[in-house]
């Protein structure tokens, strides 16, 4: 695996490096000692797996507040994504900035989203699945979110959203009394 870091400091892309043959490809999607050689997290908690239908739709830009603050490991097994992270973080000289991945079935690329992120994805495909490695149990008392479309934050997605949830249309968009996530 090659990691590489992003704009955002902690975040990484992880490229594969498959062994391929005729019967088509082995690589490993996630390795203890490679990613403490890193020095990121290596423990994982939970393993969440999303499926999504529609090309242009979105879930996101969800994060846990401490102390349930998690790090996301995320991947596209089927289909393709516009991926994109918020950096949340109270004192990051990147705070409110973003990034985007594209992620698919093909590349097999995978992200690496430190604490104290945003994250969410736009559907490039009529289906699209994803499988994500999470640090902490989900906590829904700790759950956050910030709007897809906050001018605050000027994500340009790809394109036209076709579908959101009720609950990521109803997050409120960021205001002055916003500093933040302090971790």
């Amino acid at each position: 695996m090659k990691f590489n870091k992003t704009s955002l400091e902690g975040a990484y892309t992880i490229i594969p490096e498959p062994f391929i043959d005729n019967r088509g490809f082995f690589l490993r999607s996630f390795c203890t000692e490679e990613f403490a050689q890193q020095g990121l997290v290596n423990t994982f908690l939970q393993i969440n797996h999303s499926g999504t239908r529609g090309k242009g739709s979105i879930r996101g830009m969800h994060f846990q507040f401490p102390p349930f603050a998690e790090v996301k490991v995320v991947k596209c097994t089927k289909g393709a994504i516009f991926d994109v992270i918020i950096d949340l973080r109270k004192n990051s000289p990147t705070f409110l900035q973003w990034e985007s991945f594209e992620l698919n079935e093909e590349n097999k690329h995978t992200v690496y989203i430190p604490q104290g992120f945003a994250h969410g994805f736009q559907t490039l495909t009529d289906e699209a699945e994803i499988i994500y490695l999470v640090s902490q149990v989900y906590n829904k008392a700790s759950e956050g979110g910030i709007r897809y479309d906050d001018a605050a934050v000027g994500i340009k997605w790809k394109l036209p959203v076709a579908t959101i949830s009720e609950k990521d249309v109803s997050i409120p968009y960021i205001d002055s009394t916003f500093k933040g996530i302090d971790l």
